[in-house]
């Protein structure tokens, strides 16, 4: 079971009609409406540890995590380098989306959102599907001690960062794996989107190879 959509098609995947889950690049970007007819919910990112669980209030709040069971809506996550998070509970009905950057990351997003999920909903960790979508990867992603100091608290070691040329390089993809994997996600129920960012600036908005500019691309969820 995968809820990985590539982002050549654009076009939503479905798991026995009951989820649709989609990453963009530049085309469509954050605007799915040729996409999906489903109103779409964002929260107000701002790299934080944040989870809010969307009810019938659907103002934004700063947050880099949300978690749903309501449908007829998307919930949404923007980026340009930083990994966006899908995940999909089939036994309680409901969906998470998450924003993990390396502050995010660091800070245990993606677990955050599944504790949300666990403690709202009785989500057994076990029973989450994951998509983790195109993001910067360690080809290009170089950091600094500090940051890989961060990430290394919050995930344990693991085959996600090297030394290459005397410099860092880190793989917020493969972390955030490892951080599935250690709040008893199941590997066979985790994908990742292989594509790099950064390697891609024809397909994906780039944070780090346009130094600050452009635009943001994202990943969408939500049951039908």
């Amino acid at each position: 079971m995968s809820l990985i959509i590539y982002p050549e098609t654009f076009e939503p995947a479905r798991l026995s009609n009951d989820v649709v889950a989609f990453f963009t690049g530049k085309e469509p970007g954050i605007d799915v409406s040729g996409v999906s007819d489903m109103p779409v919910y964002f929260p107000i990112q701002k790299h934080t540890a944040d989870v809010t669980v969307l009810e019938a209030d659907t103002t934004p709040v700063v947050a880099d995590a949300v978690v749903t069971n309501r449908k007829g809506i998307l919930i949404g996550i923007k980026v340009a380098d930083c990994v966006p998070i899908l995940l999909y509970d089939p036994v309680r009905k409901a969906v998470g989306a998450a924003h993990a950057g390396w502050r995010g990351t660091a800070h245990g997003i993606l677990k955050k959102t599944v504790e949300a999920m666990r403690s709202t909903f009785g989500t057994d960790p076990a029973d989450l599907v994951v998509a983790i979508g195109p993001a910067i990867r360690w080809c290009c992603y170089e950091v600094g001690r500090e940051v890989l100091d961060a990430v290394v608290a919050a995930t344990g070691e693991g085959d996600y960062h090297m030394e290459k040329d005397g410099k860092l390089c880190l793989d917020l993809q493969s972390a955030n794996k490892y951080q599935a994997l250690s709040v008893k996600i199941q590997d066979k129920n985790i994908s990742i989107t292989e594509e790099c960012t950064f390697c891609y600036p024809d397909r994906y908005f780039s944070y780090r190879y346009t130094k600050g500019t452009g635009g943001r691309q994202g990943g969408f969820i939500g049951m039908p």
